[in-house]
């Protein structure tokens, strides 16, 4: 096992799967000579040449369409979005052909292809550079979509999202990227997509979360429990579509008390169908309403230190509401 932050685990992930296999390459802005503006093609370019790590113009659409071109026939590429308030233009090649693949060639045909997309605040990056588009990738029939919160789980499912013969969202929160470190096997090692992972256990609440609020979340119920000796349950979604129903609901029913968690808007959300899935599959083993922790209903992620922070969920807002779900 070595230390290794989010985004070393993320690099590790392609230069591994590129080596072992020449199907697969890199293409978007700034990635070859650059490096990428997080450098996490840093280098590449000098290893696998620029047939294989490919600087694109400032077009996202043409990025996901020529990627999806090359999947369709036979590669596996690797589409770098900058960050995820600029996917919009790229939004009908990813959802309306990508997605669509498999079902309308009657299966004769597959896209395996992974878009790499870095999102979240908590980074001073304003309105136009901290966007969550989770759900609006997680609603589509056709896609897998994931969003791992540890250098384990990034460089695990990455490896899975690369070889999976279907098209692969992979959601990377750019707060994690370089402050949360962790243990990763040094040698090949790859994690199922759609399974959910209980990253901390207990008996008295239940936290479903994914992404940066997992490190939140996790704070949160160490000062619950060292403060208040109640003791959190706490679930990383790791994938968001296809959501692990099973282990949803065995966490709802464990507890009888659910606090979701998410730095997305909570309306029409990714947890709002864990909610659903909860009332569907754990409702009468429930002891108290299913409650939410989110920001506002706010367009953008505001670029003020003082009113981000007031935005975004953090260990004390979610602390605070598990005492309240705790005492419910």
């Amino acid at each position: 096992m070595s230390q290794k932050t989010v985004i070393k685990a993320v690099r590790d992930a392609m230069l591994s799967e590129m080596r072992r296999d020449p199907d697969v390459f890199i293409m978007g802005e700034d990635i070859a000579h650059r490096g990428g503006v997080f450098l996490a093609t840093d280098g590449f370019v000098g290893e696998f040449g620029e047939e294989r790590v490919i600087d694109t113009p400032l077009a996202e659409s043409s990025i996901a369409g020529i990627a999806l071109g090359a999947a369709v026939n036979g590669k596996r590429p690797i589409a770098e979005i900058q960050f995820a308030d600029f996917v919009w233009p790229a939004i009908n090649q990813i959802v309306g052909e990508t997605a669509r693949v498999r079902y309308g060639t009657n299966g004769r045909k597959s896209a395996p292809l992974t878009v790499r997309v870095p999102y979240g605040g908590g980074v001073r990056g304003g309105l136009y550079h901290s966007q969550s588009i989770e759900v609006l990738f997680a609603h589509t029939p056709g896609l897998k979509v994931v969003a791992p919160a540890t250098p384990y789980d990034a460089q695990g499912l990455l490896v899975s999202a690369i070889r999976d013969d279907d098209p692969v969202v992979f959601l990377e929160h750019k707060k994690t990227y370089r402050l949360v470190r962790g243990e990763v096997p040094d040698g090949d090692y790859s994690e199922p997509i759609g399974v959910a992972d209980v990253k901390r256990q207990g008996g008295d609440i239940t936290v479903i979360t994914y992404g940066l609020m997992l490190h939140y979340v996790l704070q949160a119920a160490q000062a619950l429990s060292e403060q208040d000796r109640v003791e959190a349950l706490v679930m990383d979604l790791r994938t968001l579509r296809p959501l692990d129903r099973q282990s949803i609901a065995q966490a709802a029913r464990h507890t009888g008390k659910v606090l979701l968690v998410q730095e997305d808007t909570p309306a029409v959300s990714v947890l709002s169908e864990v909610s659903a899935i909860i009332a569907e599959e754990a409702f009468y083993d429930l002891d108290a309403p299913v409650m939410r922790v989110g920001p506002p209903e706010l367009p953008p992620m505001p670029f003020s230190p003082v009113q981000e922070a007031a935005f975004m969920p953090s260990p004390e807002k979610i602390l605070a509401a598990m005492r309240k779900l705790a005492a419910t």
